[in-house]
């Protein structure tokens, strides 16, 4: 959950619906992403015209990191959840559609493959990996 969620004091509401999908929270942490463990975060859009604002957004407060597991391909069913990056595209029932209003704060991030659950793992809970 980005630092909006947690300011916005959502963190019951979307473990809640994270639960309610029967996917397990195996690890959680509030704490405020530094700038170093974001630029490895969001390497992939390292140089471009928005990443100096993403990494300010994602380091301004705490987030809520969480690892949850369930059936194969869990990152789909969380994915899903969230509903699209766009929260005025996101369809009613998903968390953003529900709850967010801007892209630039849109509640929460969930990985986009396997490789990508693992990668992510590896940088915000290293002894998971």
């Amino acid at each position: 959950m980005k630092p909006d969620g947690v300011e916005r004091g959502l963190i019951g509401e979307i473990v809640g619906r994270l639960e309610n999908k029967q996917l397990r929270v195996v690890a959680a942490q509030l704490r405020t992403i530094d700038e170093v463990t974001a630029a490895r975060h969001y390497a992939e859009h390292a140089g471009k015209p928005f990443y100096d604002d993403l990494v300010a957004f994602i380091t301004r407060g705490p987030a809520l990191l969480l690892v949850v597991e369930g059936p194969a391909d869990t990152w789909k069913v969380v994915r899903n959840l969230m509903g699209t990056t766009n929260p005025k595209e996101a369809a009613p029932g998903t968390i953003r559609g529900d709850l967010a209003i801007e892209t630039k704060e849109n509640l929460v991030h969930g990985s986009d493959s396997t490789e990508s659950a693992e990668r992510e793992i590896a940088i915000f809970f290293p002894e998971l990996a």
